[in-house]
């Protein structure tokens, strides 16, 4: 039997894409062995507001980004539809790309995780794939509500993503860089650099394209 293919998905709006971003989803994807991660810049946030560039500048940020990083990829996915960039939306077409036996991995952190039931068809996530949640040291589940329910019935260690194509949760403790796109933004309209908290492309195209200022 062959062997089945986990897929990492890590959405966001990257505004800009920073070393937070890249080392959590190239943790996740060593720490889980995941065939492929891929970052995914939002196209029309649902839940906040809009982003400060526009999807195009922020998307070529996260291409910059992963360039020379062979366990990472940017995509595009979300860029190609007018509509709000909802998550249910984003793995039905990517369960359509990738067939019925890949097992999808939606990676959030532990804020989204707990406020999961806010979220456009929530409950219809784990159909599609598993959660795979970056926590920080000391961290705490949610204990009552939908989501501490749906955590109680799905809960599962690392082993059950390559059991299924979806439905499990896996909550793995990260070192997570405490690195902010707000404080990055803050810093570049004061006219400071934020050089080492995100690749030199990055800033260099930031740079050459007047972001942020």
């Amino acid at each position: 039997m062959a062997k089945r293919q986990l897929v990492g998905l890590f959405g966001g709006t990257f505004d800009p894409v920073h070393i937070g971003h890249l080392r959590m989803a190239l943790e996740l994807k060593r720490h889980l062995g995941m065939d492929e991660m891929q970052l995914i810049p939002c196209h029309i946030p649902p839940h906040r507001q809009l982003p400060v560039v526009d999807a195009e500048r922020r998307a070529a940020m996260v291409e910059l980004a992963v360039a020379d990083c062979p366990d990472l990829t940017a995509s595009r996915l979300e860029l190609n539809n007018p509509a709000p960039s909802y998550s249910l939306h984003t793995l039905q077409m990517l369960r359509e790309q990738n067939g019925p036996e890949s097992a999808l991995c939606l990676a959030m952190g532990m804020d989204s995780l707990a406020s999961l039931d806010g979220w456009y068809g929530w409950e219809q996530l784990l159909e599609l794939g598993h959660i795979v949640v970056a926590a920080r040291p000391g961290w705490q589940l949610p204990t009552r509500g939908a989501v501490a329910n749906t955590i109680a019935r799905h809960r599962a260690d690392a082993a059950a993503l390559r059991e299924a194509p979806a439905g499990a949760i896996i909550i793995e403790e990260l070192t997570l860089l405490p690195i902010s796109a707000t404080d990055i933004r803050e810093q570049i309209g004061r006219g400071e650099s934020p050089q080492f908290l995100l690749p030199d492309k990055v800033w260099d195209y930031i740079v050459r394209e007047g972001l942020y200022r």
